[in-house]
């Protein structure tokens, strides 16, 4: 029985590149693997035949034997020098080559694992986010053993290359026609044992230990800002580099402001007098002080005003936000008799010339006039 033709084995052309062979590798491999089809016989044949195919073609050597003589250049005697021109043992290596990335980029480099990275939660005022902060830390963590200089060994000795997978971290079992590989389990992948283990910290290397960080938070962070400090993580697995520490920032509510980017808001009472007569307030700011802001005469509730420069400074920057300051006119109460005449004589006076006094109510109930006088009972 004639052998398929690899190209059409693959499903590609014959001026394929070899980014379109490993792509089409990689699907119809993921189709036909056995593990996906357990005990259907076809489906092994097409896997048998797609491997073949691609491990001819991928070779640059082979795939040029095969343009120019076809199957004949691996039959007896051929450019191949092997019947079939497919060698199963070397399976794991073309899936080294095409899965490898999902777990990390390639084969498991042997050697201990990099520490792990640490999170650290930090509450700060909004004063701190303005002003900056030098912060004390204190993170429980893993850090290198001090008995035996995070080497895990006893005395400090180096460690031994593996004698199971003499030192590659993997080790591979024949099943069938391919060749599996594992992560060895007398090393645990690193490659490498330790004959004498620390007795302080059972020959890991580290030890948990609280460890206090002076972190500076630089004026102008926002809520959720995270700060990286690198290498102040978990210690690796004797001797290997150390992870790295986040440090998420998280801003504390203000009585009086409300943060939108470099810009701070405010509310600001004023008494009816002042709205109506003119005047100037004090207005607290995030530094502590206070300013002068004039109001004008006739000032309604919600009147917004802008002080230039006085919001959050910039992170990492020279420019500063603005303060708004939203005014609510404040309705007097606990009225004395005098002062509760005052106030009728003065709304009755103004009922004369109520548009003038009284802009806004007296065009609204303009307008709420003209709407009942259109309705019909």
């Amino acid at each position: 029985m004639a052998k398929p033709d690899y190209y059409q084995s693959l499903g590609v052309r014959r001026g394929a590149s070899p980014q379109d062979l490993k792509s089409a590798f990689r699907k119809l491999a993921m189709q036909y693997h056995p593990d996906r089809n357990p005990g259907d016989a076809a489906a092994e044949r097409k896997f048998k035949e797609i491997n073949e195919a691609y491990e001819v073609l991928r070779d640059d050597q082979k795939r040029a034997a095969y343009d120019q003589f076809g199957h004949a250049a691996f039959e007896q005697g051929g450019a191949g020098g092997r019947p079939g021109g497919f060698d199963f043992s070397s399976f794991a290596d073309v899936f080294d080559d095409l899965f490898g990335d999902l777990a990390g980029g390639g084969r498991r480099r042997a050697g201990p694992s990099r520490g792990a990275d640490l999170r650290y939660n930090l509450t700060i005022s909004l004063e701190d986010a303005f002003n900056g902060k030098k912060a004390q830390l204190k993170v429980p963590t893993a850090v290198p053993c001090d008995a035996c200089d995070g080497t895990g060994s006893e005395g400090g000795s180096p460690p031994v290359v593996c004698p199971t997978c003499r030192g590659s971290g993997r080790v591979r079992a024949q099943q069938g026609f391919f060749t599996l590989e594992r992560t060895c389990p007398k090393c645990q992948g690193t490659g490498a044992i330790i004959e004498d283990p620390c007795r302080v910290c059972n020959g890991s290397g580290r030890r948990q230990k609280e460890k206090s960080l002076a972190v500076n938070i630089p004026a102008g962070v926002e809520d959720g800002t995270r700060i990286r400090l690198a290498g102040e993580g978990e210690a690796g697995m004797r001797g290997a580099p150390p992870g790295d520490l986040y440090i998420f920032i998280s801003v504390q509510p203000h009585r009086l402001f409300q943060r939108q980017g470099m810009d701070l808001y405010c509310e600001v009472p004023i008494t009816f007098a002042t709205a109506a007569l003119g005047g100037e307030i004090d207005v607290p700011t995030i530094e502590g002080k206070r300013v002068k802001l004039t109001v004008p005469a006739g000032t309604q509730t919600s009147k917004q005003f802008r002080l230039k420069d006085r919001g959050i400074v910039e992170l990492q920057g020279s420019r500063r936000g603005d303060l708004y300051v939203e005014v609510t006119v404040e309705t007097p109460v606990n009225l004395t008799k005098h002062q509760q005449e005052l106030l009728r004589e003065f709304e009755g006076a103004g009922h004369k010339d109520g548009a003038r006094h009284h802009p806004n109510s007296t065009g609204f109930f303009s307008k709420v006039k003209d709407l009942w006088d259109d309705l019909r009972e």
